[in-house]
């Protein structure tokens, strides 16, 4: 049943913005279909402006969703949606470890079995630290921009991410200490991400705000709207996996031609690409006053992420690999990288236990993210790791409030959903 939303008059920017985003994706299509052909560099990064493309009109087509299908329907599909550009990449990544016929596939000559495990889990290490480092930062920073309030205050609707995101986070610990993905991490943290739905599907619903483009296909009559909406996801969808393979392949082979790692390439600018409209979406929110919806966005994406993706790994990998029992084993980069990761998430979960994040933190979180790029030895990567938890340590034993925020998350997130219904929901402030 379509439910109510607060919708703003469409405006013609809202289809010319539509328009270019999937304009984006048309030089790809042609180089995919043998029509065009550029040099290396060029056809990757064509592939990589078209998964952004798709990705804003998957973001848009998964707003206007919210208005026809029911609360939990909507809260699984959104969530499926939020990681879906990230899957595009790193799961090629993942088949490819898996499978023991690579010269078959497009990344056979440059990416075996071990480059590509270690690709795979760049893309997902580098995907869930821009979130935080660059897109946690950026939404309070805008906010202090726009109104000179030095610290965003979020909803209590918001422990439950954050606990979620807690437990999510402790296990991930327990990769670097294990050095392999398994079954047994798609069991936990699927779990995890099924328990999250669940608990988000019983909370009060809440009336969708619409911004930008979604505005404009909102405004249209109810038939056309979901026949503009399918088309956006049926259409992005068909890019993504068209571009994902050609463009992992172009990273790898635009990375040797340079003299580039390719595991920075993949770490980092195709996260960027995926990433970029859930930043923007936040962003438009903090502009439109909305700042604990736009944090509120990119917390739930973290959850996603640290979740469901790293859950798909093994997954995809088992099923290449045609074992179930074949662990995706990770060398010493990738523990470090995990590690670090883990690191930053468990600072980050400190500084929202209180529900406010301030403008210090947020530019700490940045500075802290920009300084990993100067510097690749083992040492400063371990080095970072322990700042983080350092500063992590520091904030928990210096503030009750955010004790106590952290043990209300926690117990938000595993207590009975039954009993949480009328307990923890009702009334809450939604930031």
């Amino acid at each position: 049943m379509a439910r109510n939303a607060r919708i703003e008059s469409p405006a013609a920017s809202g289809w010319v913005n539509i328009g270019l985003a999937a304009a984006s994706t048309v030089p790809a299509i042609l180089v995919k279909a043998g029509v065009l052909g550029f040099r290396v560099e060029i056809d990757t990064v064509l592939y990589g402006v078209a998964i952004l493309g798709a990705a804003f009109l998957l973001s848009w087509g998964a707003e206007v969703a919210q208005l026809d299908i029911s609360q939990a329907l909507a809260i699984a599909f959104l969530a499926f949606i939020a990681v879906l550009p990230e899957y595009a990449v790193d799961l090629v990544f993942a088949w490819k470890a898996g499978s023991q016929d690579f010269a078959a596939g497009a990344l056979g000559h440059l990416c075996g079995e071990q480059q590509c495990r270690q690709l795979a889990i760049a893309n997902m290490t580098g995907s869930n630290r821009l979130l935080i480092g660059l897109g946690w930062s950026a939404v309070v920073l805008t906010w202090w921009l726009k109104t000179r309030q030095r610290s965003l205050q979020l909803g209590t609707i918001r422990r439950t991410e954050i606990g979620f995101l807690l437990l999510a986070t402790l296990w991930a610990f327990t990769i670097p200490m294990r050095r392999y993905l398994s079954l047994l991490d798609l069991g936990v943290l699927g779990a995890l991400f099924v328990a999250y739905i669940w608990r988000l599907a019983m909370q009060e619903a809440e009336e969708p705000e619409l911004v930008g483009p979604p505005v404009a296909v909102a405004a249209l009559p109810v038939a056309a709207r979901r026949a503009a909406t399918l088309a956006m996801f049926v259409f992005a969808a068909a890019v993504i996996l068209a571009a994902a393979e050609p463009f992992a392949d172009g990273l790898v082979r635009t990375g040797e031609k340079f003299g580039i790692d390719s595991f920075l390439l993949v770490q980092w600018l195709a996260p960027l690409a995926s990433e970029a409209p859930e930043m923007i979406i936040a962003i438009l929110f903090v502009l439109r006053m909305r700042p604990g919806a736009g944090m509120g966005t990119l917390i739930s994406s973290k959850v996603n992420q640290w979740t469901l993706l790293i859950a798909t790994l093994p997954l995809v990998y088992s099923i290449a690999n045609h074992s179930a029992t074949h662990a995706l084993h990770l060398g010493s980069r990738q523990v470090e990288e995990v590690f670090l990761t883990a690191a930053q998430s468990a600072f980050a979960i400190a500084v929202l236990a209180n529900l406010r994040i301030s403008r210090a933190e947020a530019t700490l979180l940045l500075v802290l993210f920009g300084a990993q790029f100067r510097f690749e030895s083992t040492v400063v990567r371990y080095g970072f790791a322990t700042a983080y938890l350092a500063l992590c340590a520091a904030i928990l034993i210096a503030s009750r409030e955010n004790r106590r925020g952290l043990w209300l998350a926690l117990r938000d997130a595993v207590q009975r959903p039954w009993r949480a219904v009328a307990g923890t929901t009702h009334g809450e402030s939604r930031g």
